[in-house]
């Protein structure tokens, strides 16, 4: 912007009756290291300095009543009080301060904006937000955080109240299910779709709890929080345990008041029940849960197979060297097809072992890649899964048991 030009524009925006910080903030965007309102006064002694007319003029004063903010700024002070008494109950490490700003004052800047022809504006709410978190600051010694605050608090400045919205909490770690009875996650009563009703006994659940709950609830807890989800790196069935080291998972706990809790504790508490351990517990962010879900970890299972006919252990042989680094074809599985596309998956076996022989049980462990359907490999499915066991021994393969082993994340992992 040109010298004159400036000028020009600094004299219609002192044709107003402005505070300090309202002129500033007109030209916000014009040099660096300076508060809005050290800018409004450097702007009327640089009118008064470079004026063009010839007679030395008077630095112009600041409004007595800003036309623009009602004076919003002078009570700068008392919303960083307020908001520092309402943080007081919470425990957190950073936070962000927010604000609602009256309509109408919004309004009257962007009309100024448009009547001057400035493009260099800061809007009002950006600077009470500044402002106020810097005296906030201050007063509680703890850091701003523009990303990922673990609180923000919001001041009406018209009401002179103050809202707290919390960051979810998130841990990470590693559950082993030893129950062939429960689900990774809370199942709703599809009939009274969780209101309770003579099918779920009033529970409004289809079972009596799950993976989520035993690890969620004491957290809950814990954190004094709202509410609790379990993002798991897949889900094994129902009737399948989680054995090994473990299923990866991401606990998101939502207005937590806590935030420091003890992991060790968690830990022993969820450990206390008979169906569920976790371990490797740390706190972690947001983009974990991306990172859980979206991974692709291959997985080792072990399987107990009831055969139609006993079968030779050279056969067995056979068709294990058969399938190892085998590519198999799935069509969605009868069992899944009301929730899944009907389409062919490409999945390879990477490695398949015979555990034991028992007559016509056998225990196998089945190394393949994620989304293998292992059930339906096993009994082929109808002719929906290709090559199948069933299908290469040419007799009828039911699974019995089927539980997870291992699950090789991070990738290529084998310890």
């Amino acid at each position: 912007m040109a010298v004159m030009e400036s000028l020009e524009k600094v004299e219609n925006a002192l044709e107003r009756d402005l505070c300090d910080h309202c002129l500033g903030r007109l030209f916000a965007q014009l040099g660096t290291g300076i508060t809005n309102e050290e800018r409004g006064k450097s702007l009327r002694i640089f009118y008064a300095m470079f004026s063009p007319e010839k007679e030395r003029k008077e630095v112009p004063k600041e409004a007595e009543e800003c036309d623009l903010c009602n004076d919003l700024f002078e009570e700068i002070e008392k919303f960083a009080e307020l908001i520092s008494e309402n943080l007081q109950e919470y425990e957190f490490e950073d936070f962000l301060v927010g604000s609602r700003i009256d309509p109408e004052i919004e309004e009257k800047e962007e009309k100024i904006w448009t009547e001057l022809n400035l493009t260099t504006g800061e809007p009002i709410k950006s600077e009470v937000n500044r402002e106020v978190g810097k005296l906030v600051q201050k007063k509680i010694g703890k850091e701003v955080d523009l990303e990922t605050p673990d609180i923000k608090a919001i001041i009406d400045t018209r009401f002179d109240s103050v809202d707290i919205e919390l960051s979810p909490l998130f841990i990470y770690g590693r559950y082993k299910k030893f129950s062939r009875e429960i689900p990774q996650t809370k199942w709703t009563c599809k009939r009274c779709r969780g209101k309770g009703c003579d099918k779920c006994d009033g529970t409004g659940k289809m079972y009596e709890t799950s993976v989520e709950e035993i690890i969620g609830e004491p957290l809950l807890e814990m954190t004094y929080g709202e509410d609790f989800t379990l993002h798991g790196m897949g889900r094994e069935d129902i009737d399948a345990k989680m054995l090994g080291n473990g299923r990866p998972f991401v606990l998101e706990v939502t207005d937590p008041v806590i935030r420091r809790i003890d992991l060790d504790k968690l830990e022993s508490r969820v450990n206390e029940s008979d169906k569920v351990h976790i371990g490797s517990l740390e706190f972690t962010e947001k983009e974990k849960i991306v990172e859980v879900k979206q991974a692709r970890a291959i997985k080792t299972y072990r399987v107990e197979v009831l055969l139609g006919e006993a079968i030779e252990r050279a056969k067995l042989k056979k068709v294990k060297e058969e399938l190892v680094e085998r590519e198999i074809s799935q069509r969605t599985p009868r069992r899944v097809s009301h929730r899944r596309s009907d389409k062919v998956r490409k999945r390879t076996i990477r490695d398949l072992e015979l555990v034991s022989v028992e007559d016509t049980i056998i225990t196998l462990d089945i190394k393949c890649d994620a989304g293998t359907y292992v059930k339906e490999f096993i009994q082929g499915d109808e002719g929906r899964t290709q090559p199948s066991l069933s299908e290469l021994l040419e007799t009828r393969c039911e699974v019995d048991k089927l539980d997870v082993m291992k699950i090789h994340y991070p990738e290529g992992e084998e310890t």
